[in-house]
Parts: C-alpha cells; sequence; structure tokens
C-alpha cells in the first residue's frame, strides 16, 4: 500500500503531542486524522475507514485498553499500536493479548513508528488477499 494512501487515526489526549505526531506524519505523505479521547476515537472509527489505529493507553474516561477492547468490536482487523509514555509494559502486553498490532514507548522515535505501521498495514493487507 502506498503511504499517501494509508489513512492513521491518533487516539490521545495530550493534544500538543497528538498535533505534532500528525504533522510529522503527514510531511511523511501520511493522511492523518486525531482524536482527544477514546470516545471521539471511537466515534471516528465508527463512521470512517482508517488503516491503522495509534493509540494512547493513559487518558481520563475511557482509558486506553478499553478503547482498544471498543475499537476490536467495531473492526477487528484495524491494527492498532498502542503507546505508554509511563513504562507500563504490563499493559501494552495486556492490549497485545487483546489484540493491538503491537506497543511503543513514548517518547516516540519517529522512524520506528513508522516502521511499526509499514508493518501493521502490511500485514493486514496480507491478510485480506485472498
Amino acid at each position: 500500500m502506498e503511504i499517501q494512501k494509508i489513512k492513521i487515526l491518533l487516539i490521545d489526549d495530550e493534544e500538543e503531542f497528538v498535533t505534532t505526531l500528525a504533522e510529522r506524519l503527514e510531511l511523511r505523505g501520511y493522511l492523518c486524522q486525531t482524536a482527544g479521547d477514546g470516545e471521539s476515537g471511537i466515534s471516528k472509527i465508527s463512521h470512517q475507514t482508517f488503516d491503522i489505529a495509534i493509540l494512547d493507553l493513559m487518558m481520563p474516561g475511557l482509558n486506553g485498553l478499553n478503547t482498544l477492547r471498543q475499537i476490536k468490536m467495531i473492526d477487528k482487523e484495524l491494527p492498532v499500536i498502542l503507546l505508554t509514555g509511563h513504562g507500563s509494559t504490563k499493559d501494552g502486553m495486556e492490549g497485545m493479548r487483546i489484540g493491538a498490532f503491537d506497543f511503543l514507548m513514548k517518547p516516540l522515535d519517529i522512524s520506528t513508528l513508522i516502521d511499526k505501521i509499514k508493518s501493521a498495514v502490511d500485514s493486514k493487507s496480507t491478510q485480506e488477499e485472498p
């Protein structure tokens, strides 16, 4: 899948972080939308198609794991990369058990994130081929 066609949903309550990340990804040719909390992220996934979601684990209200559970009920094939800034590999591993593609620690290395995005989207398109 061409980079220009990859549509990413970023779900994170840290507005400055998510805005900066979206800008950095868009500069590399990705299409990004953002959601400031789990509820609005779920709403966007319910009404639009994305190639991948990048989801913060620690958010007020609906946390990342509960958001992931709801995303998987809507679209079990959507790859989700979890982000954690609090060193919680336990929550990251739980997310993998629930169905996340992978998890990364903040602060993010953009090239590592891009590699994960490509791997996740490639694995999804491989599963979709007959």
